[in-house]
């Protein structure tokens, strides 16, 4: 059968359940009822829903950065660094590569290799192989909520454990991370994947434990046009909501073009917002995220300091819920707890200097929220056409279709042939918009900023520029 929105019964959920568990021993020492005690006891401040409804009902903008190193002490360190340093508002536990992919043998070889060294030989925690126990250590050496952050398309085991030691939030979704960090999956099998950790989600809700889903805005970390990380991002929150999902972050990278950031979050607000309505899903609360900066980032502190502010102050300005931080090491790798945490501290500076002061609501800015939310609409209504009204399906038959295409995905199912670009004042725009269902007034809009970047620079705009723009920020006063 194919693959729906339907939700799981029980019976599928626990069967398949068994299979996840088995993935390695850890798996199955943990029991769901003694979970779910554990979640009703943990105190308001931990609970990542929690706070997050609160933010966003006050007007606050959160500040969380990535991290995670191999070893729980030094992890815990890290995130009191985080926390004490920075005044991140919430806290990450970022999985390694190894995790990230299954392969729990060699996550257990990099922690025993991390014992030996002295330090982390790996890229983030894998919390799989230290089990539900020692992740609890973790989530109570800190007075903030978790979430965990795992790159994956296999999230099932790391989100059982990630919940059970804890940590009440988990970033990712089914087409973004499938697309994005796998060659051979498929999308059905990345679905499917995702939705088992949704039903998991949905499983302690029903027992009174509210749990943070976030989906990841920021896709392939390339120049992505604001429409289609709108459309992914509302096709993944209705997906959760199938499984039982209650409470939901959508997130989008930003392009550092303040009045496309700010018109891309006002948007993706409204278009989400419709859908949830459209689809009978009034009661589910979500929130708005913003991820700073994903592509390649200056090599030197100044100007990476400059991306990070700005990255704050888009946040601000556009009333943001929450922001994802980076750090000035991002150019070099893994960055010290000390280096984080000066990321998250620069990017609150930033939104206090703003001081809650949204920007205006000029003509500029609700043309652009409007064409971004009409490309938005554009792909998800025919999405829905394609699928009958199924989401799942309609994202199924839309991707093999190219009507659902993801710029510079490495996955071989994304048609690929989307082409964004920056404009004269850049914004992103859309040199080929391939077979995305645009009406002729969506692409004479993007062909004329084309134009106009062609007029201002005397040269044609083509696929070239399109390479220059993925790294022109890494670049900018390279040669000062």
């Amino acid at each position: 059968m194919e693959l729906s929105n339907k939700r799981w019964s029980d019976e599928e959920f626990f069967a398949e359940r068994e299979k996840v568990l088995s993935l390695w021993p850890t798996g199955k020492e943990i029991d769901l009822e003694e979970v779910a005690e554990y979640l009703r006891s943990l105190p308001p401040e931990k609970q990542y829903a929690r706070v997050v409804a609160r933010a966003e009902k006050e007007g606050r903008t959160l500040v969380q950065p990535r991290g995670g190193v191999a070893l729980i002490d030094d992890h815990i360190a890290l995130l009191r660094c985080l926390k004490e340093k920075g005044g991140a508002d919430l806290l990450p536990t970022t999985t390694d590569t190894y995790t990230r992919n299954l392969k729990f043998q060699q996550a257990q070889q990099g922690m025993e290799e991390s014992l030996r060294a002295g330090r982390s030989m790996l890229n983030g925690c894998p919390i799989v192989n230290h089990g539900w126990k020692e992740v609890r250590r973790v989530s109570e050496a800190v007075e903030r909520p978790i979430i965990v952050l795992s790159g994956t398309a296999f999230p099932q085991l790391t989100a059982e454990m990630g919940f059970a030691g804890g940590m009440t939030a988990f970033l990712g979704a089914s087409i973004s991370y499938t697309a994005a960090y796998t060659k051979d999956l498929s999308f059905e099998q990345g679905i499917r994947n995702y939705q088992y950790l949704d039903r998991l989600t949905s499983f302690y809700e029903e027992r009174g434990i509210r749990l943070h889903r976030e989906q990841p805005g920021f896709l392939t970390g390339t120049l992505i046009p604001p429409g289609i990380g709108i459309a992914v991002a509302v096709l993944e929150m209705l997906m959760a909501a199938g499984q039982g999902v209650k409470h939901y972050s959508m997130g989008l990278c930003q392009s550092l073009h303040i009045p496309q950031d700010v018109a891309a979050l006002w948007a993706l607000k409204e278009v989400g917002r419709q859908y949830l309505r459209r689809f009978g899903h009034e009661s589910i609360f979500f929130s708005i995220a913003t991820h700073q900066w994903m592509q390649a980032f200056p090599a030197d502190e100044p100007r990476a300091y400059a991306v990070i502010v700005l990255g704050g102050i888009i946040a601000a300005l556009a009333g943001a819920t929450q922001v994802i931080t980076k750090s000035t090491h991002e150019a070099e790798g893994i960055p010290t707890r000390e280096a984080n945490a000066e990321g998250v501290k620069a990017t609150r500076m930033a939104i206090q200097l703003v001081r809650a002061n949204p920007l205006p609501e000029s003509s500029e800015i609700l043309k652009e929220k409007d064409m971004i939310a009409r490309e938005a609409r554009s792909i998800l209504d025919k999405c829905l056409e394609m699928g009958d009204g199924d989401p799942v399906r309609g994202s199924l038959r839309s991707i093999q279709a190219g009507v659902l295409d993801i710029p510079w995905a490495p996955n071989q199912f994304v048609a690929g042939k989307v082409i964004p670009v920056r404009d004269a004042r850049g914004a992103v725009r859309y040199l080929n918009p391939a077979n995305l269902p645009f009406d002729r007034e969506i692409r004479e809009y993007h062909q004329e900023k084309i134009r106009e970047r062609e007029r201002r620079t005397g040269k044609k705009i083509d696929y070239q520029e399109a390479i220059f723009d993925i790294t022109e920020v890494s670049k900018m006063l390279e040669d000062d």
